[in-house]
């Protein structure tokens, strides 16, 4: 089968497309024959080994990947099942978390899989994993978003914060998204009230206080954050930065857990979804907001899965409008 392969960290480049075995679900086990793939933050990580105390915790690999064959979202069709899975069985359509699932063929396990609303597309139904639960608890789960509250969004045009936007709406909230000049109609047609374009203002100039900010850029200081929630607001922080630091994003998360311990603001940080920790409560919960048509997925960029190295080099910018998909076939 055709496969996004890597055998050494590094950049986009190193992931090269190869043919290698289909590989055979066992116990427990199923094996979805890919039709699309999302690319997320998550995968340049794994990619570059980043940050590189990330590589200590065995989760990453600590000199050379992990996981050969690279990506975590998958949409597509059960092709086999293995012995005591009772929920699917093969042509089911599903969506879910697939490590591998830059490939033909990716396996995992069924408590990782939802099944696709019928009214989505394979590739729609890959953008929604990663980016929605991530989304959903950051805004309902740690940020305990409620109707009345001034909800910020930054990096609200990306993958998480297109469907952040739309969950905060949903609960009733008054939404600011931040996010660039050219995402601003967009980030508008979701349910924002409000649109900042960060090129030329910055949120937490203290103009405007806000009782849940959920941060997926990770470029404001961690004391301009809180001036910008109210005095017992909620900041939730997501990740961000850029590759090539010692502990990046995790030195920053780590820093805001530690003030939180001293302050009166509730400073959280959104724990990360599947591969490990429960996540199928989470998928179902999207995916009936999807389906009841409140929730939708926004592809901005396809790529063929041989490009995938170029989907990768997109969301590592951090420019990315919507969701980057890889369409497998």
């Amino acid at each position: 089968m055709k496969a996004i392969v890597q055998d050494r960290f590094g950049p986009p480049d190193v992931l090269e497309p190869t043919d290698i075995d289909r590989p055979e679900p066992g116990a427990g086990q199923v094996l979805v024959r890919v039709h699309a793939a999302a690319v997320n933050p998550y995968d340049w990580h794994m990619m570059r080994g980043d940050p590189y105390a990330a590589r200590l915790t065995g989760d990453v690999g600590l000199t050379r990947p992990k996981s050969r064959v690279a990506g975590i979202d998958a949409a597509g069709r059960v092709e086999a099942v293995g012995a005591g899975v009772r929920g699917l069985r093969p042509g089911d359509e599903v969506l879910g978390f697939c490590p591998g699932a830059f490939a033909e063929y990716a396996r995992t396990t069924e408590d990782l899989l939802v099944p696709k609303p019928a009214h989505l597309t394979f590739e729609q139904a890959a953008a929604v994993p990663m980016g929605a639960v991530t989304a959903l608890r950051g805004v309902r789960t740690v940020g305990r978003a409620r109707a009345g509250q001034r909800v910020l969004v930054n990096g609200a045009g990306g993958g998480v914060g297109t469907f952040a936007v739309q969950i905060a709406a949903d609960l009733g909230a008054e939404v600011t998204g931040v996010c660039s000049a050219r995402n601003a109609d967009l980030v508008r047609s979701l349910g924002a009230a409000h649109v900042v374009d960060y090129a030329r203002e910055d949120f937490t100039d203290a103009r405007g206080r806000y009782d849940v900010i959920v941060d997926n850029v990770g470029n404001h200081p961690l004391g301009r954050l809180r001036r910008a929630l109210t005095p017992t607001g909620t900041l939730v922080g997501n990740g961000g930065g850029s590759p090539g630091h010692v502990f990046g994003a995790m030195g920053s998360l780590l820093k805001l857990l530690a003030a939180g311990a001293v302050v009166r603001q509730r400073l959280r940080v959104i724990l990360p979804a599947a591969p490990s920790g429960p996540v199928q409560e989470d998928l179902r919960a999207v995916t009936a907001l999807i389906g009841s048509g409140r929730l939708t997925p926004v592809v901005g960029r396809t790529y063929p899965l041989a490009q995938a190295a170029e989907g990768v080099r997109l969301v590592e910018g951090g420019h990315a409008h919507g969701k980057v998909v890889l369409t497998v076939g």
